[in-house]
């Protein structure tokens, strides 16, 4: 990943080649962020991460050949530090909870400013999550919805992981949640592995939807 002084590199994957070349002469303009290259296929964004090792990936999901979901899924079983950005126009759910689950670190809608995207690439890079504020909405209103019925297994949670959690699913990263808090980033970092313990999820994003789906997230 970058250091104080290296751009946040960042890899274009999608199949429309107008859109490539616009946000390439957009990002190129933003400070501390550097498009290394430009994907027009799922298959052609997996082989380009091999040859550029990207920091971001700012991914399309519909695309001819392998789409946006399954191209993720593939490039973090490859690079699972890497960060995957959707950038995308759809909003259903029968796209948006598949790559989230396949691990796409953040959500972004094509009619995001300019200014959002960086943000979000930058913050990706702190390893902080960015969701669209539709994209957010939706999510707790499904997993509330969803929420009924099944096992609180968050209920095991100590009040100061509790804390933790909903500062994480905010997109806080281990040193935001540590100064809020006024605790050791060590401390945070305990924390953080005892709740994907008890809730039974793999990783922060997973956490994050578990959060927003059992109401616990504001």
């Amino acid at each position: 990943m970058e250091t104080e002084d290296e751009p946040v590199k960042v890899l274009l994957v999608d199949d429309h080649e107008m859109v490539r070349i616009g946000l390439a002469a957009v990002l190129g303009t933003e400070d501390g962020i550097e498009v290394v290259g430009e994907a027009g296929s799922g298959e052609e964004g997996i082989r380009l991460a091999q040859e550029y090792n990207p920091d971001v990936v700012l991914m399309d999901l519909v695309m001819d050949g392998m789409d946006g979901i399954e191209t993720t899924r593939q490039l973090l079983k490859l690079y699972p530090d890497c960060k995957v950005i959707v950038l995308t126009s759809y909003l259903d759910d029968e796209k948006m909870y598949p790559v989230i689950e396949a691990g796409a670190f953040s959500y972004l809608l094509k009619t995001s400013r300019a200014s959002e995207v960086a943000d979000a690439i930058r913050a990706a890079a702190r390893g902080q999550s960015v969701l669209e504020s539709q994209v957010a909405s939706k999510m707790m209103n499904r997993f509330r919805n969803d929420a009924k019925g099944e096992s609180p297994a968050y209920k095991e949670l100590t009040e100061r992981e509790m804390e933790v959690l909903r500062l994480l699913a905010q997109g806080k990263s281990n040193q935001d949640i540590a100064d809020q808090l006024i605790i050791g980033i060590k401390t945070v970092k305990f924390h953080v592995t005892n709740i994907l313990a008890k809730l039974g999820v793999e990783d922060r994003t997973q956490a994050a939807i578990y959060a927003y789906k059992n109401g616990l997230a504001e």
